[in-house]
């Protein structure tokens, strides 16, 4: 909803209170105010002028010299190239020292050998948007009325000095798509009065019975419908002031009739329509549901195809309109118009809401219906139009309305009580408080006690319980106001679980290592959600019923397919060098058709690909590769303080390289895999070599949760020991830590793998390793016998379970 704070002030008055002001205050009070924009888009010193004088530029065909009276003394010589320039005319001029739209400044200057002192504006020159006036001001320059004051200030005149607030209304709150309804809402903010339009109808003495009928055959769907005729129409341009006010709100102006049918569903919330009597056979109206197949051509000019479900406005022949949502073009008000039926009507907003729909056609109109309107605006809004084509248009108003109503309204009756309140709220109100803030409201009420017996005005029939009243008070009152407590309870401690703090933990430790976070679909395709092996049992795609595409049709089982295809995606523009990582769930079942909730597992996935770092003066590219991979995981697991660690081989894991992948062990459980990505699928996804790791969050949370990450600081001093052995070629490093770990025992503080050497010295099917042991007693200084006697173990170890032999 827009809303002109120009118009707001014919309601109410807003004395002090800037528009920025203003959207503060409603956005606290609930009301969200998205927006506010000044019409004026950098227009100044723009007057009315009259062209008193126009005749060809002596030197070029298509301009003009024209004469303009500008309200002083001397009149202003303009050359002016548009084709509608007339003497006589009332216009924009934008005179020398004037500013337009886009920084352009008006000076004195010559075109074609005469001189101009200013320029004739188009509407579109002083930043009015052209999708939004009236069609006769769209090409050339904008012509005012004949009774225009020359000399006035046009920004003034045309309401550039206006501001608009963009309202960002929740469902609840459909009072405020009107005027009226807002300047309630502000009025009660400010604690001012709100002035309503005046509606008085001067009726002819001529009634209208006989000449209209109403009947309305689907109550369910219709409860009230009045009509008013008008005659003597002569249909025209709106006056400016109403133009203005419907641009600011979104709405181009068309002419005077239809204008005001919009200018009182803006004001009062009512839509309205206006027919064409002379259209309507006999002037009988019936309310009824269409017939399957029904066909009625809109005001669009397109044939639309109806069904039983869809409410229509007909005569005895015909159907005239698709009630609450568009009239028909059969009785569409034109040039020949004379006599207006102009409808006002309470159609159900369940029904207009499925018929627009249906027909995939909504209007302002059927936006306010499936709102639900203010049943009380019925008759309101149409005196309110009448009054306005009697003033603007010259029409007669026949005495009398046609009236049909299948059930009369009744204003709800709501308690609150004063203890339920303040219990909710955590506040200490007293009576007299909420009392003024009803005041404020103008809600009338009666006062038994502590309880108020509320009567709650039609226009807000989103108030239905008490709650819904103690949201009003807290509203006034102000939420800033309330006092503020911690919550308590035993699932409310206001801070991170364990396990959450866990991921954010990864997340701040990954991102720190250098990896960007991604956030992929929880959808996939059977294309790619196999190539890879899962973390877990083996498990069924699971389909969706309504997929938003084939690519998106099945629940993911895996992290890495949609981090292969980021890597893809980047690579496409040429953006070579990715580390990224997921932190995201995967859907695990044994079924193909879910009878059962599937499995929800927390996974966490990374893709190195490309140059880890980048050339430099002193050093080169370096390529990621198995080795960071590893070094990245390591990183996370150190920092999580998990232990007894190791890396196996593993050489049938689906999706990736059988020599360059392992599998991650935590106490000898898998908890996940990592290694470079199989060459055919790397070809698959047209990667160059690329490194991932997939890891099972919740397998490796239960080996953090009940882990110390906190150390003492060494008070005693520490021992190394080089340890070079030869062993099988095809010995891993994890073997052989893990033997020296158990031998070491205790005073073992760190062992770290320093070189790899093979060659024709060791031998052909061997290879060296060489380890630093570090020994570190946390209770007392180690004698040179205890290092000694560790670190023999250890070999002896070394050389049972795997021959190893100490190299010379």
């Amino acid at each position: 909803m827009k809303v002109s704070y120009n118009w707001l002030k014919q309601y109410v008055d807003l004395e002090g209170i800037t528009p920025e002001d203003l959207a503060e205050r409603l956005t606290r009070s609930g009301i969200e105010v998205e927006s506010v924009e000044a019409r004026n888009k950098g227009v100044s010193k723009v007057v009315i002028g009259h062209v008193v004088e126009r005749s060809k530029h002596p030197d070029a065909d298509k301009l003009n010299v024209c004469q303009v009276d500008v309200g002083e003394t001397v009149r202003l010589q303009i050359v002016c190239g548009a084709a509608n320039v007339d003497a006589g005319q009332k216009v924009v001029v934008s005179v020398v020292g004037a500013e337009l739209p886009g920084g352009l400044k008006i000076k004195k200057a010559k075109l074609r050998g005469v001189e101009s002192q200013g320029m004739i504006c188009s509407a579109k020159e002083l930043g009015l948007n052209d999708k939004l006036l009236p069609k006769a001001q769209q090409e050339g320059i904008m012509v005012l009325p004949e009774e225009t004051e020359v000399g006035q200030d046009a920004i003034t005149y045309l309401g550039l000095d206006d501001y608009i607030l963009e309202l960002g209304l929740t469902p609840n709150r459909s009072d405020c798509l009107s005027m009226l309804g807002v300047a309630y809402e502000v009025g009660a903010i400010l604690d001012r009065p709100v002035q309503l339009p005046d509606a008085v109808v001067e009726e002819a003495a001529e009634s209208i019975n006989g000449k209209v009928e109403v009947s309305i055959e689907a109550a369910e769907h219709c409860t009230h419908y009045a009509t008013r005729l008008i005659s003597n129409i002569k249909l025209g341009s709106s006056p400016l002031w109403m133009q203005s006010r419907l641009m600011a709100a979104g709405i181009r102006p068309i002419s005077n009739i239809v204008d005001i049918t919009n200018y009182v569903m803006l004001e009062m919330g009512q839509p309205l329509h206006a027919f064409d009597y002379d259209e309507v056979h006999q002037g009988r109206i019936v309310v009824r549901l269409a017939k399957d197949g029904e066909k009625l051509t809109t005001l669009d000019d397109i044939e639309r195809t109806l069904d039983g479900e869809m409410l229509l406005i007909t005569d005895e022949l015909k159907p005239i309109g698709i009630a609450g949502v568009m009239g028909g073009a059969n009785s569409e008000v034109s040039d020949k118009t004379t006599t207006i039926l102009l409808e006002s009507a309470l159609f159900s907003g369940k029904s207009i809401r499925k018929t627009a729909k249906k027909l995939g056609l909504r209007s302002e109109a059927s936006l306010r219906f499936e709102k639900e309107v203010d049943p009380e605006a019925v008759d309101r809004a149409l005196d309110r139009a009448a009054q306005l084509m009697v003033e603007l248009a010259g029409g007669t108003v026949a005495q009398g309305k046609a009236v049909d109503m299948t059930s009369e309204h009744k204003r709800a009756q709501v308690s609150l009580r004063l203890s339920r309140l303040n219990l909710l709220l955590g506040t200490t109100l007293e009576a007299e408080q909420v009392e003024a803030i009803l005041g404020r409201l103008q809600f009338r009420y009666t006062r038994n006690g502590e309880v108020f017996e509320v009567e709650v005005p039609s226009r807000r029939q989103d108030i239905t319980r008490e709650v819904d009243l103690v949201e009003e008070v807290a509203r006034l009152h102000g939420y800033d106001h309330i006092p503020t407590t911690l919550p308590i309870g035993p699932t409310t401690r206001g801070g991170l679980t364990d396990y959450q703090s866990f991921q954010r933990n990864l997340r701040n430790m990954l991102t720190g290592a250098g990896l960007y976070e991604v956030s992929t679909y929880s959808f996939t395709n059977e294309q790619i959600m196999y190539d890879f092996a899962t973390l877990y049992k083996e498990t069924k795609g699971i389909p969706l019923s309504m997929p938003m595409s084939e690519e998106r049709s099945h629940l993911r089982v895996n992290l890495l397919p949609h981090m292969l295809e980021t890597a893809s995606y980047n690579r496409n523009r040429q953006n070579l060098d990715v580390a990224i990582f997921e932190m995201g769930r995967v859907f695990i079942s044994e079924e193909e058709r879910l009878t059962v909730l599937p499995e929800e597992k927390l996974g966490l996935a990374g893709l190195l690909t490309g140059n880890w770092t980048g050339d430099h003066w002193n050093s080169s590219a370096e390529k990621a590769d198995f080795y960071l991979v590893k070094g990245v995981v390591e990183l996370v697991l150190d920092n999580l303080g998990i232990q007894q660690v190791s890396y196996r081989q593993a050489e049938n894991l689906k999706g990736m390289h059988p020599g360059r992948t392992a599998g991650l062990y935590v106490q000898d459980e898998c908890v996940g895999y990592l290694g470079q990505v199989h060459p055919e699928l790397q070809k698959k996804y047209d990667l160059d070599e690329t490194f991932v790791f997939q890891i099972d969050l919740e397998k490796l949370y239960s080996y953090v949760a009940t882990m110390n990450q906190y150390k003492f600081l060494p008070k005693y001093p520490a021992s190394t020991r080089d340890l070079s052995i030869v062993v099988e070629e095809g010995t891993s490093a994890a073997a052989l830590q893990q033997v020296i770990e158990e031998q070491a025992g205790a005073i073992l503080e760190k062992v770290e793998l320093f070189d790899v050497y093979t060659g024709e010295k060791i031998g052909a099917g061997k290879k060296s390793m060489a380890f630093s042991l570090v020994y570190r007693s946390a209770e007392t200084t180690l004698t040179d016998q205890e290092v000694n006697e560790a670190h023999d173990r250890v070999v002896q170890g070394l050389a049972k379970a795997y021959k190893a032999e100490l190299r010379g």
